[in-house]
């Protein structure tokens, strides 16, 4: 099931994507469509973290609604509230997560590798996870164009997978991490390189507005599969720059979702981006960011970002 949030008309919504369509789940809930959501109130159900907290309820409950208007569909019915999804604005899943994102640093070890060339000193793989994150404001769409922020002068790119926490926990264990991921997604960790070394941690040079594109999607774990063995991949015009495989990740979902989960509670929502693989601006022969430049992130069964940098002016 892929959910997403939406624009139409400017009204915020969120819904379920059925072929190129788009079926509204609170519309859904109003028409009685396939008799989903009948014992299910939708009243308090405003956004995708109020949706996710309705836990498997809601999500068995849309899953009715897909198979019966899949169903009308097939035999060439018309369905109250589907709607094409050339008519909707998609924005990132979440557009405004109550807490900050979560991101993995040096989570590929080719990644390590090629920091190790560009700053001319050997970097040794973590023993352990290295956490940093960014701020609610610095979420952006799939579709949104990057803005080149004035206070940088090396702007960079990262494709990760991110995950979507869907039930509350603390101190999780590994072989129940999977039973609190609500769905994945696409995440582009946009990265102002001179900010990120002039002060000496992350959080500033990562952390600057729209600096967090996301989406389109988010693919619940029934269809992802392994997310363990997903394809991705990052172009710059059209030219590969990045392309590797969830595999490759030093530390893996369950182990990113306990050892962050000891003695912090995941919340319904939560956002955790894993890392990136080799092939970033700072270190491509090809170079960093430029205005004008068309940034596609990729990942198998999940979707891509597609996103224009512009002058900030």
């Amino acid at each position: 099931m892929k959910l997403l949030s939406y624009r139409r008309q400017g009204v915020p919504s969120i819904g379920v994507l059925i072929g190129s369509s788009v079926l509204g789940l609170r519309e859904a809930a109003k028409n009685n469509v396939g008799g989903a959501f009948a014992d299910l109130p939708m009243d308090g159900v405003s956004d995708m973290i109020s949706f996710l907290g309705l836990g498997e309820d809601g999500l068995s409950e849309a899953r009715k609604a897909i198979e019966w208007v899949a169903e009308r569909v097939g035999k060439g019915k018309n369905v109250k509230g589907l709607i094409s999804l050339d008519e909707v604005e998609i924005e990132a899943p979440i557009p405004r997560p109550r807490k900050n994102v979560v991101c993995l640093g040096l989570n590929y070890a080719d990644h390590v590798a090629e920091g190790s060339k560009t700053l001319d000193e050997e970097q040794h793989l973590p023993e352990h996870l290295i956490f940093f994150t960014k701020p609610p404001t610095a979420i952006n769409g799939p579709y949104d164009d990057i803005v080149y922020p004035r206070v940088t002068e090396r702007l960079d790119y990262e494709v990760e997978l991110a995950m979507v926490i869907g039930k509350e926990g603390k101190y999780i264990a590994e072989e129940d991490a999977y039973d609190h991921i609500a769905g994945y997604s696409v995440f582009n960790d946009v990265s102002a390189r001179d900010l990120q070394t002039r002060h000496g941690q992350w959080y500033k040079g990562k952390s600057l507005d729209g600096f967090a594109p996301m989406g389109p999607y988010l693919m619940t774990p029934d269809e992802v599969g392994d997310p363990m063995d997903l394809d991705v991949s990052l172009s710059v015009n059209g030219v590969i720059r990045q392309d590797s495989n969830t595999s490759h990740l030093i530390f893996d979902i369950p182990k990113i979702v306990s050892t962050l989960s000891a003695g912090i509670t995941l919340e319904v929502g939560d956002i955790i981006a894993t890392g990136t693989p080799s092939g970033v601006g700072s270190a491509h022969e090809l170079g960093l960011l430029k205005v004008g430049d068309l940034v596609e992130a990729r990942i198998e069964k999940i979707g891509s970002l597609r996103n224009r940098v512009v002058s900030e002016g």
